[in-house]
C-alpha cells in the first residue's frame, strides 16, 4: 500500500509536464486543422443568433469587412478558437494526466472521469452560450438601433423642436471581425465558467475544500461571480454581465451539492479503510 501511494518526485513531475504540454499542443494543432476544414460552416453557425435577431428587428443581416484580408483573418481565428474545442479531449486528458502523478492511488482513479466531464462541461458551456445567451443578448443590443432621432419631439416630457429636416436613423454596420470576436470570447468565457463545479468537486475529492466551507463562503461568492462576469464578458453592458454572473453563481451552488456528495463518498471510503485496518489479520 505504501508503494502504491508513493508520489512522483518533483523533477520527474517537471519532465512529465513537458511531455503533457507537447501532447496538448499537438492535440490543439490537430483540432485547429479539423476546424480549419469547417471554418465557413462554423462561421455560419456562430452568426446565426445575430442573423435571427436582425430578422426579428426587421434589419438586413449584412456582415461587412473593412479590408481584403479580413475574411481570411476571421476564418483563421475561427479555426484557432475551434481548435480549442475540437482538441479539448486531448488537452484536458493531458491536464489531468499531469495532475495524476501528484495524487495518491485512490485519487488517480478520478483522472479519466474528470477528463470526460471536463470536455462535456467545457463544450456544454459554449453550447449554452450559443443557444441561450447570444439569442437573448443580440436582440437587446440591436434594440438601440431602432431610434429615429428625427422623430423625437419631446425632451424630458417637454415638447421641443430639434430642427431635423429628415429622420436620422441609427443603423448598425456589422463587421466580421467585431462580430466574431464578441461571439468567440463569449463562447470561451462560458466554456471556462462551466468548469467551476468540476474544479470544486475535484478539490473536495482530495480534501482541500468541503461543502460546509463552500456554503459559508456563498455570500462572498455572489460578489465574486458578478466581478468575474464583469471581467470575462467582452462588452461593458449589464445584460451580458448578468447572463454570465447569474449562471456562474448557480454553478457555484451546484458545486456545493457535488462537494457534499463527494465528501460523503470520501468519508465513507475512509471509514471502511479504517475498519479494515483495525480488523485482526488472519
Amino acid at each position: 500500500m505504501a508503494q502504491k501511494d508513493k508520489r512522483m518526485p518533483f523533477m520527474e513531475h517537471l519532465a512529465e509536464l513537458r511531455v503533457c504540454l507537447r501532447r496538448a499542443v499537438l492535440g490543439y494543432v490537430a483540432g485547429c486543422i479539423i476546424a480549419g476544414f469547417f471554418s465557413e460552416e462554423l462561421f455560419v453557425l456562430l452568426i446565426k443568433p445575430l442573423a435571427d435577431a436582425c430578422v426579428k428587428a426587421n434589419m438586413t443581416a449584412d456582415i461587412n469587412f473593412a479590408s481584403p484580408i479580413e475574411p481570411f483573418w476571421v476564418y483563421f481565428k475561427v479555426a484557432m478558437i475551434g481548435g480549442i474545442f475540437f482538441g479539448a479531449p486531448v488537452i484536458f486528458w493531458q491536464l489531468w494526466r499531469f495532475i495524476g502523478p501528484g495524487l495518491y492511488q485512490r485519487e488517480k482513479r478520478l483522472v479519466l472521469p474528470f477528463t470526460v466531464f471536463s470536455v462535456l462541461f467545457f463544450v456544454g458551456g459554449a453550447v449554452f452560450c450559443q443557444l441561450v445567451v447570444l439569442p437573448l443578448a443580440y436582440p437587446f443590443f440591436l434594440g438601440y438601433s431602432k431610434a429615429q432621432l428625427g422623430s423625437w419631439t419631446t425632451l424630458f416630457g417637454h415638447r421641443v423642436n430639434f430642427g431635423f429636416a429628415t429622420p436620422v436613423n441609427i443603423k448598425p454596420v456589422l463587421m466580421m471581425e467585431q462580430v466574431m470576436g464578441f461571439s468567440m470570447k463569449m463562447l470561451l468565457a462560458f466554456g471556462l465558467v462551466f468548469e467551476l463545479p468540476l474544479v470544486l468537486a475535484f478539490l473536495a475529492s482530495v480534501g482541500i475544500v468541503s461543502a460546509r466551507a463552500l456554503w459559508r463562503f456563498n455570500k462572498y461568492a455572489v460578489i465574486i461571480c458578478f466581478t468575474v462576469g464583469a471581467i470575462l464578458t467582452p462588452g461593458p453592458d449589464v445584460l451580458s454581465q448578468c447572463l454570465m454572473s447569474i449562471p456562474l453563481w448557480l454553478l457555484y451552488n451546484m458545486s456545493i451539492v457535488i462537494a457534499w456528495l463527494v465528501g460523503r463518498t470520501r468519508k465513507k471510503a475512509a471509514q471502511e479503510a479504517e475498519s479494515e485496518a483495525l480488523e485482526p489479520s488472519k
